[in-house]
């Protein structure tokens, strides 16, 4: 199959339009992520991410559906009240940006005309930009103050949690410039981000609380089986939807682009971000807990090292509250 995007739009435009037609109360449904950017293939690989919203809850909040070894669809289920808070959605860290820059494919109803405008209405005012981003540093501090005095961390939780505040942290400066970063272009992306609030240093201090000035790329190409191994070990009826088995070769391909490009270190954060998820699937005497646990140890990212990244953290959350500052009065908020 020839991936192009007419194509994946058609799929994406057909899929909706089924829904709508097997289920009712579906009010509308949009397209976001990699398809509206110049860009959408890694590795020849990529998913098709759409939102539904729905007049009822709904139990499952997102599904994955293989369309090819090389292409599926993210569906995220949203219950209409969600955006009832109309004004409040444009300073939301995740759900304003994805608003204000999604594709409507589906409202008869006309109720994301309403919801979209309504977004981008002053979106990019310069209070509101700043607001979002606070609010990404705000779950940054929380997860940090967690672990205040913890020197024993060896869990996934623990270094999951770490990764989350990175992720918060690194996504404040993001969000300043552009939407929040995807996981798979999370380290590919973050260098533009950074320079675009003149903060080019943000950069490397980030892959310092990865753990990435410890690496070379043969460690890449050594880890990348022990990965595929503990993603495929996980049980089918145990597998969160973003470690779907048929999500297996749209991180895999991707992280093989990444190794024979210009940046192989942008590989760590997926990589370890779905390996970390995966190793809390198995028991720690397991081979698939412990390749993990061996990786985390040569990042630095278990016991004291994992406290002292902690520490390290709470500098980079200081660096970033000033630059957020410098951006604010440079910009009159």
């Amino acid at each position: 199959m020839r991936i192009t995007r007419e194509t994946l739009l058609k799929i994406a435009r057909d899929t909706i339009t089924l829904r709508a037609h097997e289920r009712r109360g579906l009010v509308a449904a949009y397209l976001c992520g990699s398809l509206l950017e110049e860009e959408y293939l890694l590795g020849g690989t990529t998913d098709i991410d759409l939102v539904l919203v729905h007049t009822e809850p709904v139990e499952i909040k997102r599904e994955i559906v293989s369309l090819t070894d090389e292409i599926h669809l993210d569906i995220a289920h949203h219950y209409q009240e969600e955006y009832n808070q109309v004004r409040g959605l444009r300073t939301h860290p995740w759900l304003g940006p994805l608003l204000n820059a999604c594709k409507v494919l589906y409202d008869p109803q006309h109720f994301m005309d309403f919801i979209q405008a309504s977004v981008r209405g002053q979106f990019d005012r310069a209070d509101n930009v700043l607001e979002r981003a606070h609010k990404q540093v705000e779950v940054a501090r929380r997860i940090w103050l967690r672990y205040q005095g913890e020197t024993t961390l060896i869990e996934p939780q623990d270094v999951k949690a770490y990764l989350k505040a990175v992720v918060h942290v690194a996504n404040a400066v993001a969000g300043i410039s552009g939407p929040p970063l995807a996981e798979r272009r999370f380290l590919l992306k973050f260098p533009g981000r950074a320079e675009a609030v003149d903060r080019s240093g943000l950069f490397p201090g980030l892959l310092g609380l990865l753990g990435a000035p410890r690496l070379d790329e043969g460690l890449f190409k050594k880890w990348l089986p022990l990965w595929q191994a503990a993603y495929q070990a996980i049980p089918v009826e145990q597998a969160p939807p973003s470690l779907h088995p048929k999500r297996l070769l749209y991180y895999r391909e991707a992280f093989i682009a990444m190794l024979s490009g210009p940046q192989p270190e942008a590989i760590l954060w997926p990589l370890l971000n779905t390996w970390t998820i995966a190793a809390g699937h198995f028991w720690a005497a397991s081979p698939e807990r412990q390749n993990w646990q061996q990786a985390c140890a040569q990042l630095g990212l278990i016991r004291e090292g994992l406290a002292e990244r902690f520490q390290a953290l709470d500098s980079y959350l200081d660096l970033v509250d000033e630059t957020l500052e410098a951006w604010g009065e440079a910009n009159g908020a």
